[in-house]
């Protein structure tokens, strides 16, 4: 059990007593105390006060401190002591700034912490804490049991009302499926009243061990697209580097790796499609059954039939992500900041100025807008498709979340489902928003950094999504659309 404060923190909830007692009694297994202060930097003057890290390391989300406790103490402390690696055998504590640390390395790291005890949380407005429980509403589930007390006479200050935020934490937690429970007083902010509902919260957080905690699903959520006991797979894929994504009629994936393009069949056998005298940089199929591709070496945008035969389509463009419509093909141009367009029945390339980096595009399921993510912005960009295939109407549109202590989401690769919900790779995770623009879901990265993403499989309702060269995929409870696939009419937005 990790308790944030340090010794102090421990023996004002008179900590070591009621453990000693509670696990004498077999009510709680036999637990290590592991009791950490915040970080101090000395100050070179006599009477200056030091730099106190206390703010810094516990009020801070990300995954800082989970990786300091992962990385620096617990492999100390495991000199001495034969401590678990299994994240169900863990509880990690704290008061106040001490709190909001304790549930932040749960919430990043999972794998390490189950069960959390958090008293006068900060969960407020001094370094992004009060965005939390807007991640947890918004984020796939994740296996963390939490006791949450606090008391009305908390503190309510610039940064916000304590009550009221552990009273959100709560609600979003509840909202979400989570294990939580609660200890509310008329308290403020000090100890006493966890000491009162110490035992009680131990209890609860270790009830029914060695059963491990669990994950659970929302019975609020309007969007769910998890399917039940389904997770993220690595696929093998022969030492290949994937990069680009695409899908053709079947199903069947197709990735890139430098000059190479593989196929991933139903059944999960990878080939070599086609090896490209270029360098390969986006993809995607066509109604015609060949795979149009940007040969970055050289400058153009190729189709290639299933036997291998290669025509040159569109010359003089530099293309990082392409999509390929019954109107022409639209692609992004990092190098000038534009959208290109080459339209299949006048033979002509026509480009839109973007205000950011372009990366990503998708076509919306109906057909009449075009999606285009940024790798240096908060926003995704939104352009009408008008009847003869050109864009118009450029709008910031899509709001996405940023991973602490980062400025931009990395947004990459999209791709678009029946319900004409939008699914981005970003390195928070796949954020899903609706047609409103506004993210509902993130899924969580099965490996950090973003990539590509694709629907696949025979009835399209596998994601596939790259991350650092390594190909993932998870069956999920919706079905994609291609963009050279005919237009689906999606349901009305809820506005």
């Amino acid at each position: 059990m990790i308790v944030q404060d340090g010794l102090s923190r421990a023996t004002g909830w008179k900590l070591p007593t009621v453990l000693d007692s509670m696990i004498a009694r077999h009510e709680l297994p036999v637990i290590i105390g592991i009791f950490v202060d915040h970080g101090k930097v000395a100050s070179a003057g006599k009477d200056d006060y030091p730099r106190y890290n206390r703010s810094f390391e516990y009020d801070a989300l990300g995954d800082r401190y989970a990786k300091f406790l992962m990385e620096e103490l617990l492999p100390e402390v495991s000199k001495s002591y034969n401590i678990s690696k299994n994240p169900n055998d863990r509880s990690i504590a704290g008061a106040s700034s001490g709190a909001i640390a304790a549930f932040n390395a749960a919430w990043e790291r999972p794998d390490q912490f189950r069960r959390v005890l958090s008293t006068i949380g900060t969960y407020v407005g001094l370094r992004g804490g009060d965005e939390l429980a807007t991640l947890v509403r918004k984020s796939e589930p994740k296996p963390i049991r939490v006791f949450l007390a606090d008391g009305t006479n908390d503190l309510n200050i610039y940064a916000g009302d304590w009550w009221t935020a552990n009273q959100g934490m709560l609600t979003a937690l509840t909202w979400a499926g989570y294990e939580v429970n609660h200890a509310w007083g008329d308290g403020g902010h000090d100890s006493k009243h966890a000491v009162t509902i110490l035992s009680d919260a131990l209890n609860w957080l270790w009830k029914d061990y060695p059963t491990p905690v669990q994950t659970h699903k929302s019975p609020w959520r309007r969007m769910d697209p998890l399917v039940e006991n389904e997770s993220w797979k690595e696929l093998n894929i022969n030492q290949a580097k994937a990069n680009r994504l695409a899908v053709n009629a079947s199903g069947e994936v197709f990735f890139t790796d430098n000059k190479e393009i593989y196929k991933i069949d139903l059944s999960g056998n990878v080939t070599l499609f086609h090896k490209v005298k270029g360098l390969c940089g986006g993809l995607s199929f066509n109604r015609d059954g060949r795979l149009y591709v940007a040969d970055a070496k050289h400058d153009r945008i190729v189709a290639i039939g299933e036997k291998g035969s290669l025509q040159e389509i569109v010359k003089n463009v530099n293309a990082d992500f392409l999509t390929v419509t019954s109107k022409g093909i639209y692609f992004t141009d990092r190098v000038r900041d534009q959208i290109g367009f080459y339209s299949f029945e006048r033979k002509l390339l026509k480009y839109t100025p973007l205000p950011d980096h372009p990366s990503g595009l998708a076509v919306s399921a109906e057909k009449r807008f075009l999606t285009i993510s940024v790798a240096n912005s908060i926003f995704g960009y939104s352009l009408k498709i008008a009847d003869d295939g050109n864009l118009e109407l450029l709008q910031e549109y899509v709001h996405y979340h940023v991973p602490y202590g980062t400025t931009t989401p990395d947004a990459l690769g999209m791709t678009v489902d029946t319900e004409n919900l939008l699914y981005t790779s970003t390195n928070m995770g796949i954020q899903l928003s609706d047609q409103l623009g506004r993210v509902n879901y993130i899924f969580s990265n099965p490996a950090e950094g973003a990539g590509d993403v694709k629907f696949g499989g025979a009835d399209l309702k596998t994601l596939y999504v790259v991350h650092n060269g390594k190909l993932f995929s998870r069956k999920i409870a919706a079905k994609g659309v291609l963009s050279w696939m005919d237009a689906v009419k999606p349901p009305k937005p809820g506005l």
